[in-house]
């Protein structure tokens, strides 16, 4: 395991925030925490193996929430002396007097065990902000090489994302825990054009919670197969840009977890998180049909459905030691044999609902933003000795194999949905049997889940996720896993994405 940098231990982040947790309380707040947070990123991009764009970010502050009079107060600033946090504790306490005339909802926060001193880091082996910059371009640039040097390719683009976050947080209950944790995404793809048409193929690797392993390691200990990926891609892209158009109509659909983790993401992560299903994000981000009267009786899909969110997975995005409320990471059910059976929680929300602790969902994108009730890695639980993807297929007469996310569309109550993929199979027989083109899978979140006949097995297990997802005013961005095997559903209602754009 890593230790946590010492460029920012060496902060004075216990004396800051006793300065700012001491003049809160002398301030009469009721309950205060506090953050500070550097965020390191580095972003790379090449447009046929020539180096586009290398950004470079370090964002350091500090920031302090409060209840007093029942009511938020929350204030951010980038001075990091005893006087400017306690300045900033000042400013936070202010927001809550002023704001407690208009407020008309008491805040109480849900009870969570006091934790003490703790440090979490994140499962990783080589910190990619340790690897030299030139090296990153040059893996990127030969990678692009490859591609470009197959005569059905035309154009590369390859980028290289990165992040390293450290946070300190304390509160008046006595909780303070100091962590890190890593990301990378890399990601490559290619354009074909020809006869009147062109087309693109991505790679599949996901964004993870690794080092820059996850880019040169061996596939054994968990590093992408990124020779055996590139090496393909010339071929199907070229079958791709050469498949016909799908016939619409329903059919049986095998889903690769490539593709699912992005549905599992808009139709349940966000459909499940009970601030929205109460209403707080109608103004921006929508709503909910999973409102609290459906939960333990809603037949979200069918038996075999099983979906947890987790804070605890390995290599997710989402994954934390603690939340940016001092509550302790946990895994936790959503759906249970295809009952909606819980929400994703934050202290304040789980007290206004009835719940004894919140499940751990709080996290704010930077120390400048107020933390926010935000997703868990939620994931589709495979089979214990569930089927391979082979198998999958091989119980399919006609039907289609969807592999990869691209573009996607979702109602504000996350209801009504479309998604299309990166390739499409025709299923025949137990077969596959060739590409189709211009694909889109359309249904309701109920119908479509209901639809679920089979879960492969761990064998076929994925997790996939965003870097991306975004929530709030003022808007933020959060990391997010999903997790799910492959999976058989029968009767989807497959669109022509050409004939509804009307071409």
């Amino acid at each position: 395991m890593h230790q946590i940098d010492h460029s920012f231990t060496a902060l004075p982040l216990r004396a800051l925030a006793d300065a700012a947790l001491a003049r809160a309380r002398e301030l009469g707040a009721a309950h205060a925490d506090f953050r500070c947070e550097r965020i390191r990123s580095q972003t790379l991009r090449l447009h046929d193996g020539k180096l586009q764009t290398a950004l470079d970010a370090d964002d350091v502050g500090l920031s302090v929430r409060v209840i007093k009079n029942g009511t938020w107060g929350f204030a951010a600033g980038v001075e990091l002396t005893v006087q400017g946090a306690a300045k900033v504790a000042e400013q936070a306490v202010r927001v809550a007097e002023v704001a407690a005339a208009l407020n008309r909802e008491p805040i109480e926060l849900a009870d969570e065990p006091v934790h003490g001193e703790r440090t979490w880091v994140s499962s990783y082996r080589i910190d990619p902000f340790q690897v030299d910059t030139a090296e990153k371009v040059a893996l990127l640039a030969e990678w692009s090489g490859r591609l470009l040097a197959d005569r059905r390719i035309d154009h590369v683009d390859a980028a290289l994302l990165q992040v390293k976050e450290n946070k300190f947080y304390a509160d008046l209950a006595g909780t303070v825990t100091t962590q890190q944790r890593v990301r990378v995404h890399p990601v490559v793809e290619a354009v074909a054009i020809g006869d009147g048409l062109f087309d693109t193929m991505r790679t599949l690797a996901p964004p993870v919670g690794r080092g820059y392993e996850y880019l040169t390691g061996r596939p054994e200990e968990g590093a992408w197969d990124w020779d055996a990926e590139l090496a393909e891609i010339p071929e199907l892209l070229e079958a791709k840009l050469a498949a016909p158009s799908v016939e619409p109509g329903r059919y049986d659909v095998v889903i690769d977890p490539s593709n699912l983790w992005l549905t599992i993401h808009e139709s349940i992560g966000h459909a499940t998180e009970l601030d929205r299903a109460l209403g707080y994000e109608a103004a921006y981000a929508g709503t909910s049909f999973a409102t609290p009267d459906k939960l333990g009786e809603l037949r979200y899909g069918s038996p075999v459905m099983n979906v947890t969110g987790d804070r605890t997975a390995e290599h997710g995005l989402a994954t934390i030691g603690y939340d940016d409320e001092g509550v302790a990471a946990q895994r936790f059910d959503i759906i249970t044999e295809g009952v909606f059976t819980g929400y994703q929680l934050d202290r304040r929300i789980a007290r206004l609902m009835g719940y004894e602790r919140s499940n751990g969902c709080a996290f704010a994108d930077s120390a400048s933003s107020m933390p926010l009730q935000r997703m868990a890695n939620v994931s589709l639980q495979p089979a214990p000795d569930g089927p391979s993807t082979e198998e999958l297929i091989a119980g399919v007469e006609r039907g289609l194999y969807i592999v990869g996310d691209k573009s996607w569309s979702i109602d504000m109550q996350r209801y009504n949905f479309q998604f299309t993929g990166q390739r499409f199979y025709r299923i025949e027989g137990g077969r596959l049997a060739g590409q189709v083109r211009d694909v889109a899978y359309q249904a309701t979140t109920t119908d479509f889940w209901n639809s679920l006949e089979a879960v492969g097995g761990p064998q076929t297990y994925l997790l996939g996720g965003a870097f991306n997802c975004g929530k709030g005013q003022p808007g933020q961005v959060a990391p997010v896993s999903h997790g799910c095997p492959a999976a058989l559903f029968r009767g989807v209602n497959i669109l022509n994405a050409l004939k509804e754009a009307g071409q």
